[in-house]
């Protein structure tokens, strides 16, 4: 699925970067220098510069016990909860929720996206509104530490060891599941809890196991 398929670039302080790409792994790689340059153009009225090349708007709740390294810009009114762990290069959405030790690595996430509880998310991209449940993570690194591939209709090459996974807008995914290495999920997608989940799910799809995936009937 292209960047467009995915997301709705509106939602989202990195839509310069993510124009620039037709596909989400394209962009993992550029994460950091987009955040360098951005950061010190942004508005002081709105946000203000916390540490080296962090930049946090004013309106966003920062537990004390939270640790953040740059390169990092937290958007207006984000929540970032106690002893959420960002390691840099992360761009955090507006309303987003980074919730109790929660980790954070060269990811983006949209507006109002929420990983509220020991959730990790790694070299991936969560689109608006999408949700991770409690304990849910992206797996970034094959075991055998080879190149990863999206496996579709077809098989692309990344040239990238660590990809975690694209989350389209509305994505729901249940508690205590995995994502593993270049999962991408269509927009409005459900994931079932406990789930192992691998390759590409389409849009407005329920995924129960990788047997039974259904499509979600239309509501008039």
């Amino acid at each position: 699925m292209k960047i467009e398929e995915l997301y709705n670039l509106n939602e989202t302080i990195a839509k310069e970067l993510l124009l620039k790409e037709q596909y989400p792994w394209e962009i993992l790689p550029k994460i950091s220098n987009f955040i360098l340059e951005v950061g010190p153009k942004l508005d002081e009225n709105i946000y203000e510069k916390k540490g080296e090349n962090i930049w946090i708007a004013k309106s966003a709740k920062i537990a004390p016990s939270s640790s953040i390294t740059g390169p990092v810009i937290i958007d207006e009114n984000a929540e970032i909860r106690h002893c959420a762990f960002i390691r840099g290069k992360a761009i955090i959405g507006k309303n987003a929720v980074v919730g109790n030790s929660t980790e954070l690595k060269n990811c983006i996430l949209f507006n109002n996206v929420q990983v509220p509880h020991y959730n990790y998310v790694g070299d991936s991209i969560l689109g608006f509104k999408a949700h991770m449940g409690a304990g849910s993570i992206t797996s970034n690194v094959k075991s055998d530490k080879t190149n990863v591939q999206i496996k579709g209709k077809d098989i692309i090459e990344t040239n990238l060891r660590k990809v975690g996974a694209f989350l389209g807008d509305g994505v729901e995914v249940g508690c205590n599941s995995v994502l593993n290495p270049g999962t991408i999920i269509g927009r409005n997608s459900n994931i079932y809890p406990l789930s192992c989940v691998r390759g590409v799910i389409p849009e407005n799809s329920i995924y129960k196991n990788k047997n039974e995936i259904v499509i979600k009937e239309a509501k008039n």
